[in-house]
């Protein structure tokens, strides 16, 4: 197991263990999203820092801490966009869908303001770092 999935893996069992809440998060809510591999089908799960946001919609970043290339669970949202998340201790199916645009521009100026790791992760790379909304599936 590579050093980022042992991370991955002590988050998750963490989040579990303390009904959503993860120390390294600083207060901030995580989810975990059990996203479908695009070419695999192989269901995986990923911590991810998460916005929610008035309207009942949550907003993911897939910043990949400023790498070059979006990470791995962004390309297998983008092909299977519906899929579950936990939250908190709840366990619900959801839709994906990106934000563009002044919106996206307008939300990450935000989280960078409250967040500047954020910041630093788009001062890192030249892609723009996609937005994600994810909105309940009834």
């Amino acid at each position: 197991m590579s050093e980022w999935d042992e991370w991955n893996a002590r988050i998750i069992e963490e989040f579990r263990a303390n009904e959503g809440r993860v120390a390294e998060a600083d207060g901030y809510p995580t989810i975990l999203i059990h996203h479908i591999g695009a070419r695999s089908g192989i269901e995986r799960v990923s911590p991810l820092a998460s916005f929610p946001q008035d309207d009942g919609s949550i907003l993911i970043i897939a910043s990949k801490a400023g790498a070059p290339t979006n990470p791995d669970w962004y390309h297998n949202v983008k092909a299977n966009p519906t899929f579950t998340v936990e939250v908190g201790t709840e366990t619900f199916p959801v839709h994906a869908e990106e934000v563009v645009g002044a919106e996206r521009d307008e939300f990450f100026a935000r989280v960078a303001a409250e967040r500047p790791n954020f910041g630093e992760y788009q001062r890192k790379t030249t892609r723009t770092i996609p937005v994600l909304r994810l909105t309940r599936v009834s």
